[in-house]
């Protein structure tokens, strides 16, 4: 079958679910719609036990850029802190993909009645495979490297090329009969093209505020970490999801049998980001980590290209490299031996123009380094004491986003309550109820290299404060 991504719109001829499919599910070409059907290998997983794979998965999961995911750990240092949080990108793709199999079988299966009859056959395929490559562009310890901005580009980005241009785009060319570009859009949606209306439906399945990216890194995060706080009713959530029409365009919605659970998912979200993906130590590692990428870069010895195809042991090892600046080997020398940074200052969200002035810092990283520098030169004259330019880092974690675009469907409405509702309506909560939550929780962090705590934290509030202050004082 060719691929209707390569025709107008309106001249295609789509193959579509219709209810005589429903036996058998198969496309034109006789293949399975969904690969578990006729599995030819399984994956045991730590989660979900057996993983069924068909055989266009396996070829896909056997390719170079995915088998690299398996020595870039999903949550980058996080295992320093968390010694069982050694978990990687390959398996929570492989999780993703199988979450994304069961809800499209849970709608499917719902036929005409909030499933996903009259929906593109291609548009399912696609969102299949792309789940499965979605964090195909990773870059080595996930997403810290990325905080750096420009030259780096977002692993969506990196995905895309990767997609597009590598062995992955002949196996979906050939055996999925989709084009690589359709696929790489579910990963990395374009802003000023155009897309297939059931591809824009189904990708809410991949990224949206009720995704299967959620609903597997959260839990198998927390069994990494052995805590208690990622819980989250992953049957009952896929199980309550439906297809409406909404304002002309079909969306993917929740029955009201999703709302604890999805507050279980917000919950979970909150409470993993203030004990685990926040945590001093690990921040403290990224910080490091970002400062030699950003040293290397900055001298070129590293381009950003070269990051690309590089996991986390040859990160570390490239970084210690005799080519590199003294300032990179260093830090790349106590990451390896983890000794990690140490903070002397945190200011929160309490401290208004101060704070907002050191969080914009997040969004440019030269002149955060340059701060940074300064800070350091600036103690090392006020305190009489050699401090190196990279011994003093600023830890500004990513502003996270909290919006809850969701709707609840209800088969027997309350009085008062209409068959569809936003989650605002249903709930009474508001995007800036989350948000608030997380600005008292978000803090930011001055970290110094471990011999210089002592006397650096000592003065923190004579000298250190006052000349932070006056260093971002023309931060807009």
């Amino acid at each position: 079958m060719s691929d209707d991504t390569e025709q107008p719109l309106a001249q295609k001829q789509e193959e579509v679910i219709r209810p005589e499919m429903r036996s058998f599910w198969r496309d034109a070409e006789g293949c399975p719609l969904l690969p578990d059907m006729e599995p030819v290998s399984t994956v045991r997983d730590s989660l979900y036990d057996l993983i069924p794979l068909g055989p266009r998965e396996r070829k896909l999961i056997g390719t170079t850029p995915f088998l690299r995911l398996q020595q870039v750990k999903q949550l980058g240092f996080v295992y320093r802190v968390w010694p069982g949080a050694t978990h990687t990108r390959y398996e929570h793709s492989l999780g993703c993909y199988h979450l994304v199999v069961r809800a499209l079988r849970s709608l499917l299966y719902r036929g005409e009645h909030g499933g996903l009859d009259g929906i593109s056959v291609s548009s399912i395929r696609a969102l299949v495979v792309a789940t499965l490559l979605h964090d195909i562009g990773h870059y080595p310890y996930s997403h810290t490297i990325e905080e750096l901005g420009h030259p780096i580009l977002l692993h969506e980005k990196v995905g895309r090329s990767i997609i597009e241009k590598s062995e992955i785009a002949t196996i979906i060319e050939r055996d999925y009969h989709l084009s690589p570009e359709r696929v790489a859009d579910f990963v990395d949606p374009p802003r000023n093209r155009e897309r297939h209306p059931d591809d824009e439906l189904l990708s809410a399945l991949l990224s949206g505020p009720l995704d299967v990216d959620k609903l597997d890194y959260l839990p198998r995060d927390a069994r990494a970490c052995n805590v208690p706080y990622g819980g989250v009713d992953v049957a009952r959530l896929i199980s309550a999801l439906r297809v409406h029409t909404i304002d002309g365009m079909r969306r993917i919605v929740v029955t009201n049998k999703g709302i604890s659970p999805m507050h279980s998912l917000l919950h979970a979200r909150q409470e993993m980001y203030d004990n685990i993906y926040w945590h001093h130590t690990s921040r403290s590692f990224q910080m490091m980590l970002v400062r030699a990428v950003q040293d290397a870069l900055s001298a070129e010895c590293l381009t950003a290209e070269e990051l690309v195809g590089l996991h986390d042991a040859s990160l570390l090892e490239l970084l210690q490299a005799e080519t590199m600046p003294e300032s990179t080997r260093a830090l790349a020398v106590d990451l390896d031996k983890r000794r990690p940074y140490k903070v002397v200052l945190e200011v929160s969200r309490k401290a208004g123009r101060f704070f907002n002035r050191l969080d914009a810092l997040y969004w440019d990283a030269e002149r955060r380094r340059r701060i940074e520098r300064e800070l350091a030169a600036a103690l090392t004259e006020k305190l009489d004491m050699k401090i190196a330019d990279y011994e003093i880092l600023f830890d500004i974690p990513r502003p996270e986003k909290w919006e809850m675009d969701l709707y609840i469907s209800f088969e027997h409405p309350p009085v008062g309550m209409k068959p569809l509702m936003s989650w605002v309506e249903v709930t009474g909560l508001q995007p800036d109820d989350l948000a608030r939550y997380e600005q008292h929780q978000r803090r930011i962090r001055v970290l110094v290299a471990a011999h210089l705590r002592e006397k650096i934290q000592a003065r923190k509030d004579d000298i250190v404060l006052s000349l932070l202050e006056q260093l971002v004082a023309s931060v807009h």
